[in-house]
Order: C-alpha cells, then structure tokens, then sequence
C-alpha cells in the first residue's frame, strides 16, 4: 500500500559529507510530493530525496528554512519503466555542480532548481537518527516498487559501479553484485525475503524495519509485468486513482465512466490475466463494469466497450451488470458501431469473484471465466481456450496493438466498488493468490489455471512468445 514505508534509526554518526544512493524505482502512483529516502529527525529539521510533481527533489532543511535544494528539469512519469537513480552527494567537492549529481539510466541529470550546499556542509543524512525509505515526515508516501537499494557510506561511486548497457539489448541493466563498501552504515537492501523485506544484505546487518504491508511481487528491472496505467484519462480529464503498485482501482461515486487500460499491448500471442472484484456498491446502487480487450486507438471518452460513436476495436464482457432493465452482457465496438446481446441468464459478478481473461491475439479470440468457470458462447456451448473452442468473442480484428481494458460505471450513491488486477504478480491488492498457478513458461503467478499456452502480458514474455 502507498503509506507502507522502511524505517532504521542509525546507530551512530557515519560520514555526513559524502555517501552514494544506488537504487532501481518503478512508479506506481504519480504527482504531488513523494519521499522515497531521507532523514528526519524533527518535523523542521530534514534531509529528503523525493519526486516533486513527477521531478526529482533533493532538499535539507533545518529551522523550518531550507539551506539548499535540487531539482530535476525532467520528470519521470514512466510507469511502465524502471529507472535506475544514483545520487552522489559529496560536499568536499570544491566545484560546487559536483556536490550534488543525480544520474538515471547511467545519465547525468541537469537540476533547474541548482542552490548547491556548501562546501564541507555535513547534512542530516547519516546522522544517528530516523530514516525512512517511502515514507517523508509524517506522510508524502511513495507509491512505487523498489529493487536493489544500495547506499554507501563515505563513497562516491558512478553509476556504472551499479549498473551497465547490455551489449544485446543496449538498455541499461543492473550489475547484481557491485564490488562496493557500504562503509561505517551503509546498507544493501536486495527485498529478496519476502518474510524480511528490510534484510540487510551488505555485510553490515543494518536491517530496516518493515511499517505496514509491503508485497515482493515479480516485477524486476529484467521483466516488466502491466499494470493499469495511472496516466489514462477517464471521462472529465481525471486520471486514474490506482493504489497496490497501479493494480487496484476504486471507483468514485459520481456517474459517469472510469475507464482503464493496460501499460502493456500485444498484436499477437496468447495471453491471460485476472480480475478481482474485491467490494461493490450497495444492491441500492445501479452499476456496470466491463472486462475485455481495446485497441491503441480506442479513445477515452465517456463510453465504455460496448458503446459507439469512436473509432478502434473492443471487445468484452459486461460481468457485473445491476442496471435492471438490461441484460446486456456481450460488447463490442467496431469503428463507431456498438453490437450489445442480451441475455435472460447472464449473472453478475459479486463480492470476491474473479473474472478471468484469456486472449488469442494471433487468431482474434477471448474468452471469460468466472471464478475458474468459463462462461458460454451465448449458444449453450462451455468455452475452452486451451483447445480454442467456443469463444465468447470470435471474428476480431487482428494484425493491431491491443490493451487490456477495464471499466467502471456507477451512479451518484452507494459505496465505492473496488477491483484489483493480477497480470501475474501474484496479488490482488496486498493479498496473494491462494493457490498460486503458472502458466506454461513459469512467469506469473494466478488464482485459477492458465491455459495451455497462454502466458502472463511481461516484457519477458512478450519478447519470447511464439506466435501461432
């Protein structure tokens, strides 16, 4: 959850002039103020590292007045990246510029904000007081997944002693085992004991202590899962208000639809993901969700899949539907033109359910299940994707980029309705799945079976899939 965070009270005074920060960051949640590092050992009193509206923030205050600070010109509003950051902070430095250096992806950054410390300045950093990963004074929580924390104390290390450019791929990747000294409090946090996510792995046993739920998933700088993409626009101009590493969404009660879409796409393959309807409106309150499949180029309006008037392709399953004059439950748009089928015994979605996605891209068909049962063909006739039989949706357009799409209608009343994602990290929300199955090449982790075929929408997937 955003408002987890790690907290350590260092042992004693380390090197408060020069030090190194290492570590991989992917963002989940976007703008306003987000701590990720620092010491705060009063509410006026603090040294913080953090995203400011999307850019980088470096910053020491004392008295309530701040002494110097750094900000990027660029922002990072990526959530389908991992960034690698390196912070050099080193106040011996005698050109000032070289006090403070950030680098991402191997990259010197430029600071438009550039009020530098003085030479000498020892800071609030690595003094024997709290520090906190995520989390600011009291709030300002970092929502985000981390990997591989490294933090040296009296070094100044580049970038390239943590990470190097593929000679494949050219991308930049992470050394996994830097021959660094994290000195006097230094510490390696690798979040490779999901019992123990503040382990020390530096040699130094300087273990953090774990604030609420904090998950180890399977997202790494090596394999990029999808998540649903904060970024999108939902009816209005509002973006989407996703929590638990962008997975889980929570409706407002306003009527109108909140329309979501997967950070990741495919044009062919075989893929599977998983939806968790964790709470619904009150059975006072009319609503409507969708789950299914929309081309790059549907746009956000205020539609949802199974209404026209846009161009692009959709194609899904109205499985959770209160609006009682209407049984809709097959959608789909083709270039403006909305088909919607009704029928008798279509039966919505309640409380704990999970919809499950299966989707042929290469052949242009998908099928639903609930709670493991795939739902019929709208003929009598039980799906079987495995076999490719009986899909709910037949006929797609193929040969063009698709996202998982999901959305949301509600009226002005009742409670909120909450659903989480599982595009094989293994969670809905902060809970695990209960049975943990894979599909056939052992990346993801799913509630019901994968099947045969099908795989989980990863980069590592994505890039070795064959199509058929």
């Amino acid at each position: 959850m955003a408002s987890a965070h790690l907290s350590r009270t260092f042992d004693q005074v380390g090197n408060r002039t020069t030090w190194t920060l290492s570590v991989w960051i992917k963002r989940t949640g976007i703008g306003g103020q987000q701590n990720f590092f620092g010491s705060f050992p009063q509410s006026t009193d603090y040294e913080r590292i953090m995203f400011n509206n999307d850019k980088i923030y470096i910053s020491e205050v004392a008295g309530g007045s701040t002494n110097w600070e750094c900000e990027t010109n660029a922002v990072y509003r990526d959530t389908n990246a991992w960034y690698h950051l390196v912070l050099r902070h080193d106040t011996t430095q005698s050109t000032a510029n070289d006090r403070i250096r950030l680098y991402m992806n191997g990259v010197q950054q430029t600071f438009g904000t550039n009020s530098q410390p003085a030479q000498n300045r020892g800071t609030a950093i690595n003094t024997a007081d709290v520090h906190k990963i995520g989390m600011g004074n009291s709030s300002e929580y970092t929502d985000c997944e981390m990997a591989h924390f490294h933090w040296c104390d009296g070094q100044s290390y580049a970038p390239t002693e943590f990470g190097e450019t593929d000679s494949t791929t050219g991308i930049w990747k992470p050394k996994t085992s830097p021959s660094v000294s994290y000195g006097t409090n230094g510490f390696f946090l690798k979040f490779d004991n999901s019992a123990n996510m503040g382990l020390d792995s530096g040699g130094g046993s300087h273990n953090w202590t774990t604030n609420g739920t904090i998950i180890q998933n399977k997202d790494t700088p090596s394999n990029v899962f999808a998540t649903i993409n904060p970024l999108f626009a939902n009816d209005g101009g509002e973006t989407n208000a996703l929590t638990n590493v962008a997975n889980t969404y929570t409706s407002t009660t306003r009527g109108e639809w909140n329309n979501m879409t997967g950070t990741l796409g495919a044009s062919t393959g075989k893929w599977y993901w998983e939806v968790k309807y964790t709470q619904l409106i009150n059975a006072s309150t009319i609503y409507m969700a969708d789950e299914g499949v929309a081309s790059t180029n549907f746009a956000a309006a205020n539609l949802n899949i199974g209404e026209g008037s846009r161009s692009g392709y959709a194609y899904g399953w109205l499985c959770g539907n209160r609006n009682t004059t209407s049984n809709t439950r097959y959608l789909k748009t083709v270039n403006g033109t909305a088909t919607l089928t009704t029928d008798s015994n279509n039966t919505p979605v309640v409380a704990g359910d999970i919809v499950g996605i299966a989707w042929d891209a290469t052949n242009g068909k998908l099928w639903f299940h609930k709670n493991g049962t795939y739902i019929d063909d709208l003929s009598g006739n039980v799906g079987n994707p495995s076999t490719g039989a009986y899909a709910y949706h037949t006929g797609m357009q193929t040969g063009i980029i698709y996202t998982p799409w999901s959305d949301v209608w509600q009226n002005a009343s009742g409670s909120l309705l909450i659903k989480s994602h599982n595009f094989g990290n293994g969670f809905f929300g902060t809970t695990a799945v209960s049975s943990a199955q894979n599909p056939d090449d052992g990346i993801g982790i799913f509630e019901y079976d994968v099947p045969a075929g099908y795989r989980a929408l990863c980069t590592k997937s994505i890039n070795a899939q064959e199509y058929s």
